[in-house]
């Protein structure tokens, strides 16, 4: 499907939309009782926002152990070499075919190899190795409720990226999904982010982008956008802080997403 902005990959608004409809005359965006180690911790922006986008590996999705597990499988095969899993992590947040041409010395055929490798073992271990972050679904339901609109901007292609969602149960909170099989330029680039906010028609400073990886925080704030550090995914917290993000979160806990977006005071 087409989007109202230039063409791009866009899926489900209309399911998503029925959703926030439904759900915005339930429960308050506020409700419940708040754990003491579940926090968010500000750093300095403050803004008026109206949208929310997210990264999705290691963000919205566990994918860790699925990735570096076909990480592992392609470069042993293809190269006949163990790489350690520090190397194997350090691009990720970058679309596969741009990691893959770390190992593949300049060679078109062994980066071919390696990238079809990996996605055939990927495939095959996908179902055993993906998780669903504790309360992700808990979060996004209450964002719904709360009338937010929320995107995806992602690296990983579009096939795959819908994969993971369904496999989570979270495809149908989202309006819309921009990869890099759908839109030319890629993170750390903030096209794809800017992308995202005309999808959404408001301007970057309207925008939260939640992410797990530098080159989500690098594409956040070049965009313009409110970052937020997600510091349960595949990447170090202080190589996250390194990056400056507005805000960081330490759990994937609807408490402490709803403690953030109560600072901006989203309602209904």
């Amino acid at each position: 499907p087409k989007s109202p902005a230039g063409g791009r990959l866009a899926f489900n608004h209309g399911r998503a939309a029925a959703r926030r409809e439904a759900q915005c005359s339930q429960a308050p965006l506020w409700s419940g009782h708040f754990r003491g180690d579940l926090r968010v911790i500000g750093m300095g922006k403050t803004s008026s926002i109206k949208r929310l986008l997210f990264d999705l590996d290691g963000t919205l999705v566990d994918t860790g152990a699925l990735i570096l597990a076909s990480f592992r499988y392609a470069t042993k095969t293809v190269l006949g070499r163990d790489i350690p899993d520090e190397e194997l992590r350090a691009k990720i947040g970058q679309p596969l075919t741009v990691q893959m041409w770390d190992w593949a010395d300049g060679s078109q055929e062994v980066h071919d190899k390696l990238f079809d490798t990996y996605l055939e073992h990927n495939d095959r271990v996908h179902s055993q190795l993906i998780r669903s972050f504790p309360d992700t679904t808990a979060v996004l339901g209450k964002l719904a409720a709360a009338g937010l609109p929320l995107g995806i901007v992602t690296s990983k292609r579009s096939e795959n990226a819908r994969r993971a969602m369904e496999s989570t149960g979270i495809e149908g909170y989202f309006d819309f999904l921009v990869a890099p099989d759908t839109f030319p330029a890629h993170k750390p680039d903030p096209a794809p982010v800017l992308h995202g906010c005309e999808l959404f028609g408001v301007s970057p400073d309207e925008c939260i982008y939640i992410g797990d990886s530098p080159y989500d925080l690098q594409a956040g704030r070049s965009a313009g956008c409110v970052t937020v550090a997600a510091l349960w995914g595949m990447f170090a917290r202080q190589e996250l802080l390194a990056e400056h993000p507005d805000y960081r979160l330490l759990y994937p806990s609807y408490a402490a997403v709803l403690v953030f977006c109560h600072s901006f005071r989203f309602s209904c």
